[in-house]
């Protein structure tokens, strides 16, 4: 007779949480101006062609994706390697990686001929990567079904804002899906306890991933500090890549909390 109450007390509260969320987005549509792409936003720094590869540097920087990505889906599949408890948390985990890979090839080809019509293969992977990781803490921190259910809105919505920003050519959304994670990780690693151990590797890849901003919005300065060596767009590519692998190296060395709790009871 609990159980019922509790199961329609906790539908109210996601049923809130996700009317507090659209009112916000709605708030951010009404308040904020319309952000549309340009010819200027596809002129990086750096636009040396070596062995006839055009920006050749934007490009190969995104091999790193690849392997991290990779490899990350195959550990994940398999269950061995990575200490993952629930299912909805291998679906998270497992969209998660091929999102970056999907960054390998999307991003290349983008920076191949930078236009408004590849950007969307450079956006969506990584749209829909940051929305499973999101969920995946969800699933750890909160509720593996929460998460779950947020990893079908959020990669839901990363497709419904990519047809936005193409059709109204409005990339206000997509800019905006991609800052979340900076805000929202750090949020739900201070409110919720974690399960498992090794949790500050969330903190140092939002770390990184801010970084990794910070670097593509210096993309000229820092190619000129470094004496045209590499472009700061090509170093965003290779800092974001070391999220992937920060949390590649948490997975397979967390342990359960409470399972260490309970061996040490065992020994006392």
């Amino acid at each position: 007779m609990v159980w019922l109450p509790n199961q329609q007390i906790g539908r109210v509260k996601r049923t809130r949480i996700w009317a507090g969320a659209f009112l916000c987005l709605l708030f951010f549509m009404l308040a904020t101006p319309k952000f549309p792409s340009s010819r200027e936003s596809h002129l990086f720094a750096d636009l040396r062609n070596f062995f006839g590869v055009p920006n050749t540097l934007n490009v190969l920087s995104n091999f790193p994706f690849l392997i991290a990505g990779v490899m990350g889906f195959v550990l994940t599949l398999q269950g061995i390697f990575f200490n993952i408890s629930f299912r909805g948390e291998v679906w998270g985990w497992a969209l998660f990686y091929a999102g970056i890979t999907g960054v390998a090839f999307g991003s290349a080809y983008y920076h191949l001929k930078p236009d408004d019509d590849r950007v969307m293969w450079d956006t969506l992977p990584m749209m829909i990567a940051y929305a499973s990781l999101f969920s995946s803490l969800l699933a750890e921190r909160v509720d593996a079904k929460i998460g779950l259910s947020c990893l079908i809105a959020l990669v839901s919505v990363s497709f419904l804002s990519m047809i936005y920003a193409r059709t109204f050519n409005d990339f206000r959304l997509c800019m905006t899906f991609q800052l979340i994670p900076t805000i929202a990780i750090p949020v739900v690693t201070f409110l919720f306890p974690p399960k498992y151990t090794h949790s500050r590797c969330w903190l140092y890849a939002t770390g990184f991933y801010l970084l990794a901003k910070f670097e593509a919005a210096a993309d000229r300065k820092i190619y000129s500090k470094t004496h045209y060596i590499i472009s700061g767009h090509s170093l965003e590519h290779l800092c974001s890549a070391i999220v992937p692998v920060l949390l590649s190296v948490m997975l397979m060395y967390r342990d359960t909390k409470f399972q260490r709790y309970v061996i040490f009871l065992c020994h006392v």
